[in-house]
């Protein structure tokens, strides 16, 4: 194949590092995943990505273009340096120069959660949308906005920050210290917390929710509240009902102030709960503006968690010139 038909794609987080070899279509040739030695300092992950990439290009035979990754963090306006990733406990991290030195490839770096955004807004559930607002409702909540074609990246670098809109001007307090984020009260963790306070207070209620975590109210997670909810478990179908009503108010807000075509909605939470999506549907059509709704479509993310690496692909691909998709 022509190296340049394919890009190395990289999703960074906290726990694993995940590699992709992409072709310019979105496809992914071949990928592998492997564990983030976070706990031993950036040099250490820098390693691990490099060897991880020579893995992958030795299996394929293949020399690509360029490199895309996202990180779990904040990246300067520049697109060079990792600000600050706390689940890495990175501080002004040169991340840009390190991998270009040690891979003799042009890299190109961005936040990860807006790299899963391009990869939905150019393979996935918005394809062919110029207008688009996606939301991905994990342990935390980010995004990112598409609209007139581009995505938006705003003055520092840091659009995209849906989970912190205040949803609750009196709510639970968040991990950034506001309180009422939307994060807070509807990401996994927020859900996580609220569904042990819950148990803790009303063990009663709470008993399907503790014997799921065998007897550890501190076990519960996110993931068991869902599954408790599906089974029919009146206390964690309220605790789903309070997230519903939270990502309503949010995506109206996001609806009227970007009026999108496409409202794309994914991550862990989603998957767990794709209910979540028509709840989420009826009620941003029962509450926004009627003129932001005309052409409005709710609908789940399809490129799950191939996003990441997918979508650090295609942004480099426009970055080094090798695709004509927009941005």
């Amino acid at each position: 194949m022509n190296a340049k038909n394919c890009t190395i794609g990289v999703d960074l987080g906290g726990t694993k590092i995940k590699v992709a070899l992409v072709t310019e279509s979105g496809s992914i040739l071949n990928k592998l995943k492997v564990a983030t030695p976070a706990q031993d300092g950036p040099t250490a992950v820098i390693r691990k990505i490099v060897t991880a990439v020579h893995d992958l290009l030795q299996e394929e035979g293949i020399s690509p273009h360029c490199l895309g990754i996202g990180v779990a963090g904040q990246i300067d306006s520049a697109g060079k340096t990792v600000r600050f990733a706390p689940n890495l406990n990175w501080h002004e991290v040169p991340l840009q120069a390190e991998l270009q030195r040690e891979l003799k490839l042009p890299v190109a770096l961005l936040n990860d959660v807006r790299a899963a955004t391009w990869g939905e807004w150019l393979f996935g559930a918005g394809k062919g949308c110029a207008d688009m607002v996606c939301l991905f409702v994990g342990t935390g909540i980010g995004g990112s906005v598409v609209s007139g074609g581009r995505m938006l990246d705003g003055s520092s670098n840091s659009a995209g920050e849906l989970g912190h809109m205040t949803v609750d001007l009196h709510g639970p307090l968040c991990n950034c210290g506001n309180r009422g984020c939307l994060e807070a009260l509807a990401g996994g963790w927020a859900i996580a917390r609220s569904a042990r306070e819950a148990v803790t207070a009303d063990p009663t209620g709470g008993a399907l929710l503790k014997k799921m975590a065998e007897g550890s109210v501190a076990a519960i997670t996110a993931a068991l509240v869902a599954r408790a909810a599906q089974s029919g478990d009146p206390l964690a179908g309220q605790i789903v009902a309070r997230v519903s009503e939270a990502l309503i108010s949010g995506m109206v807000g996001l609806i009227n102030a970007f009026n999108p075509e496409r409202l794309v909605l994914g991550g862990g939470v989603i998957e767990g709960l794709p209910k979540l999506v028509g709840e989420v549907e009826r009620g941003v059509k029962g509450k926004a503006l009627q003129a932001a709704l005309a052409q409005l479509q709710v609908l789940p993310a399809l490129l799950h968690n191939d996003a990441g690496v997918i979508g650090a692909a295609a942004f480099a691909m426009q970055r080094c010139g090798t695709n004509k998709n927009p941005g």
